[in-house]
C-alpha cells in the first residue's frame, strides 16, 4: 500500500503532464487538418505537374480498392490528367513498405494506361545516401517509357534500355525492390479495375 501511494505521489504530474500534452496536440492538429489536408493536396499538385507539365488540371476521380501487399483493402486515389479536355494521362498513389519505413509514390501512366510516364516520392524515411536515392534520376528515369506489366529488378543490366527490367540501385537493393513491388502491387490491380470500370479502354 505505501508502494502504491509513494508512487501516484511521484508519478501524478507525469500523467498529468501526458495528458495534457496529449490534449493540446489533438486541438492544435483539429485546428491545423485543414491546412494540413491543403498542404497534401499542393505536394501531389507539384508532384503531377513536374511528371506531366502539358496537364492543365488534374481531376480527382472516385477512389479504387485493391488489396494490399499485406492483403488488405486499401482505397487508391486516382487523378486523370487533362489538357484542352482530353485525357493525358492517369496518376495514383502508392504505397508499401519499404527499407526502413513505408514508402509513399505518386505514379503516372500513360492515358491508356499501357506505358508508365514516371513516378516522384511523396513520402520516404529510406536510409540516407543509399535508399533514399530512390528519388534520384538514375533510378526513376527507368521506369519512363516502361510497359504497365509486371516490372523486375535486376542486379545487372541496361539502365538506359527502356523495357520491364528495372536496374537495383547499388547498396539499395531492398528500397529499389520496394519501389518495383509497390508499383507492381498497385499499377496491375487498377489496370483491370479501370478497364472493368470503363475508365480506360483495352486496345
Amino acid at each position: 500500500m505505501l508502494k502504491i501511494k509513494y508512487f501516484v505521489q511521484q508519478s501524478w504530474l507525469l500523467v498529468v503532464s501526458a495528458f495534457m500534452f496529449g490534449l493540446l496536440i489533438a486541438v492544435t492538429n483539429a485546428a491545423l487538418i485543414d491546412r494540413i489536408n491543403a498542404n497534401n493536396a499542393n505536394k501531389v499538385t507539384d508532384k503531377l505537374k513536374s511528371l506531366i507539365p502539358d496537364a492543365d488540371e488534374f481531376s480527382k476521380q472516385e477512389s479504387i480498392t485493391i488489396k494490399s501487399q499485406q492483403q488488405s483493402n486499401v482505397d487508391v486515389e486516382i487523378y486523370k490528367a487533362v489538357s484542352d479536355g482530353q485525357c493525358q494521362g492517369w496518376a495514383f498513389k502508392a504505397f508499401g513498405a519499404g527499407f526502413a519505413d513505408k514508402i509513399t509514390l505518386i505514379v503516372v501512366v500513360d492515358k491508356s494506361f499501357e506505358k508508365i510516364v514516371g513516378f516522384s516520392v511523396l513520402a520516404s524515411n529510406e536510409t540516407p545516401g543509399f535508399g533514399d536515392r530512390i528519388s534520384n534520376s538514375f533510378y526513376r528515369d527507368q521506369f519512363a517509357g516502361a510497359p504497365t506489366e509486371k516490372l523486375n529488378l535486376v542486379k545487372v543490366g541496361d539502365a538506359d534500355e527502356i523495357d520491364s527490367d528495372i536496374v537495383a540501385i547499388s547498396g539499395a537493393t531492398v528500397s529499389s525492390q520496394a519501389v518495383v513491388d509497390i508499383i507492381n502491387n498497385t499499377m496491375l490491380q487498377l489496370k483491370i479495375k479501370m478497364l472493368e470500370k470503363g475508365m480506360i479502354q483495352d486496345e
